[in-house]
């Protein structure tokens, strides 16, 4: 039974700093994409940043790329997103997803499996 649970959602102000975490369980995370997704209210779902667990270069979308960090311990089958000078506009609900995966591509333009139940985010100006 694959298993995501996020964590790390609160709200904060404008210009400040959320690490928003992924606990994976159910499947083995020696290969998998890992990714993270946001909706907003009335608008469509889209990707955020993705990472391999066996490594390589990591996947941001241009939205998010400079403020948005997405890393890794394989040790604890756990993704993070470290989002900092955060907007008005970072305001969502976060997803986390996975998908088995070997090798290159990893990126949020995959058919992610896995989905986790979403946790807020709330930025205010």
């Amino acid at each position: 039974q694959v298993q995501l649970v996020e964590s790390g959602g609160g709200s904060v102000q404008a210009g400040g700093s959320l690490r928003l975490s992924c606990a994976l369980s159910g499947i083995t995370y020696s290969g998998v994409c890992m990714g993270w997704f946001r909706q907003a209210p009335g608008k469509e779902r889209e990707g955020v940043a993705a990472i391999y667990s066996g490594g390589g270069s990591t996947y941001s979308a241009d939205s998010v790329k400079g403020r948005f960090t997405i890393s890794q311990d394989n040790t604890k089958n756990t993704v993070y997103l470290q989002m900092g000078s955060l907007e008005p506009e970072d305001t969502a609900i976060y997803y986390c997803a996975a998908k088995r995966w070997r090798g290159v591509g990893c990126s949020t333009r995959l058919a992610f499996t896995y989905w986790g139940q979403g946790t807020q985010v709330t930025v205010s100006s």
